[in-house]
């Protein structure tokens, strides 16, 4: 029996290959994104698309009834950024999210999976990171983002709707934005290799990420729908479990680098991904390295 979903933000970079994946299954799709940050061609054709605002509550109500589960992605997902514009951050990534939830809990939805952010922990002072240590944000978009996943955990306990928190890990892979505000540091690189600039490394360039690839992530929201370990707000990694500084980043890219000043920002992430592993039998399988070798060829460096 076919299921339904919804995925916020499906029109963006995580959330169209999301779409996609579900779409691939044979299951029904409505993709509730506003185009802020998102591309209309990234909607798979097979997916209903309704340009709305998670802003407003009751523009996105009616398209919860009859869904089973939802994908909450839509965000406006960057640290910099969030700094320089902290209340439309928060309209977006905290008002969004208990708008969506609310739609969920009114509409009756089985269960919402929830695009959580590494960028929750902050700094901390041993790695890995395990959901365990205590949040510790840097940005208004960590702390927004931290937030979430309280009123998800609240959610189930308070109102019995089902929710998971993945904390996403510098998620990279084919689509990602290569132009905006809200680009990750990989596009940013492999844009200005483009156009025939140095890549722009910021600090030393040793700050240590752990890169994840889009596909091990949707693999991840894919068994948090399935999995009958989570549904009471659980906060679950999904990272790679291994780093590289962003040196070795721009060294796997190619070409030559400018530095700039260094700025406020986690110098290390590193996942435990063993409570994954556990709770939802998840497994990542793509390496950086390797995926980069193929990537430069389809972008043309």
């Amino acid at each position: 029996m076919k299921k339904k979903f919804i995925v916020t933000g499906g029109a963006g970079f995580i959330g169209s290959h999301l779409v996609d994946a579900i779409i691939a299954r044979g299951d029904e799709v409505i993709v509730i994104d506003n185009l802020a940050t998102g591309k209309r061609e990234n909607v798979n054709p097979n997916a209903k698309f309704v340009r709305v605002d998670i802003r407003n509550f009751e523009e996105i109500l009616p398209h919860f009834h009859g869904v089973d589960f939802v994908f909450h992605v839509a965000a406006l997902a960057r640290v910099q950024p969030s700094i320089e514009e902290p209340k439309t951050f928060h309209d977006v990534n905290i008002t969004g999210t208990l708008n969506v939830l609310l739609a969920a809990k009114e509409a009756g939805v089985k269960r919402v999976i929830y695009s959580a952010s590494s960028s929750a922990y902050g700094d901390q002072k041993t790695m890995p990171l395990r959901e365990d240590m205590p949040a510790n944000p840097l940005s208004p978009y960590g702390l927004q983002k931290y937030v979430g996943e309280m009123y998800c955990r609240l959610f189930s306990r308070i109102y019995g709707l089902q929710t998971v928190n993945l904390r996403y890990f510098n998620v990279y892979g084919e689509r990602q934005p290569l132009e905006g505000a809200y680009c990750l540091v990989m596009g940013i690189f492999i844009r200005q290799r483009l156009a025939g600039k140095p890549m722009t490394i910021v600090g030393n360039g040793e700050q240590r990420r752990d890169y994840t690839n889009v596909a091990d992530v949707v693999s991840a929201n894919l068994l948090a729908v399935e999995s009958k370990n989570v549904g009471n707000g659980e906060v679950i990694n999904i990272g790679r479990g291994r780093n590289y500084t962003v040196n070795e980043v721009a060294a796997m890219i190619g070409g030559p680098t400018t530095k700039l000043p260094p700025r406020i920002e986690p110098i290390e992430t590193l996942a435990d991904n063993s409570l994954a592993r556990k709770l939802l039998r998840w497994e990542p399988h793509i390496n950086l390295p390797e995926w980069m070798v193929s990537y430069k060829k389809i972008v043309g460096l």
